[in-house]
């Protein structure tokens, strides 16, 4: 991967984004999807030494991408993944994407098959700041990772913790490890059952295997 000569500078990183970096194998051939401004594939190249790809709907985001010196192409999850073929990447990621994709299941399904080990990081609707608002403001919920007016925002699935295991369970894939996040990405360290992690936890990683 040729880099951009721009110094990389960790201070800057999301929190989810370094918990993602640390899931992944050192050297891994990793594929992107989502990439956005490239922040996290950026983190892999320098951190991990990923040979990384990525895929980006928004032609601004591309470009950002391309600036870095990443290898990142125009696509879209919902259509795009069927080119590739079976296991064709050592880790897939999607971050923070799933739930702006038109058939969540079957973009789930696409990516394990295309990869080894799947990396999903999502929000969580059901995260307790969202019921409060739901409930004594009667709107739907405005915070960090769900930054939208419910007339303007990309995502059209929104789903729970509890919501995403269940999908899992659906096609298949095997939670090999999952990390409850505060809205700011630091890691709940403390041990609760699922249905804790669900009212708590603003965001979650998961790692999965087919």
């Amino acid at each position: 991967m040729n880099l951009s000569p721009v110094k990389f500078d960790a201070s800057g990183v999301r929190g989810d984004h370094r918990v993602v970096a640390s899931l992944v194998p050192q050297g891994a051939r990793v594929l992107d999807i989502g990439s956005q401004d490239g922040a996290l594939l950026h983190l892999l190249a320098h951190q991990r030494g990923v040979d990384g790809r990525g895929i980006e709907l928004s032609q601004d985001g591309v470009n950002s991408c391309v600036a870095r010196g990443l290898s990142v192409i125009q696509g879209d999850a919902d259509t795009d993944l069927a080119d590739y073929p079976d296991n064709a990447f050592d880790v897939v990621i999607l971050s923070q994407t799933l739930q702006a994709t038109r058939d969540p299941k079957g973009v789930m399904q696409q990516l394990l098959r295309i990869g080894d080990q799947v990396i999903v990081s999502i929000p969580n609707f059901a995260f307790w700041r969202n019921r409060v608002q739901l409930l004594f403001r009667g709107r739907m919920p405005v915070t960090k990772y769900l930054p939208y007016e419910w007339y303007d925002t990309p995502n059209i699935h929104f789903c729970s913790l509890r919501d995403f295991v269940l999908l899992c369970d659906e096609v298949d894939a095997r939670v090999e490890k999952a990390i409850a996040l505060s809205g700011q990405g630091n890691k709940i360290r403390f041990n609760a059952p699922w249905w804790f992690w669900n009212i708590a936890a603003e965001q979650a990683v998961f790692l999965l295997k087919h």
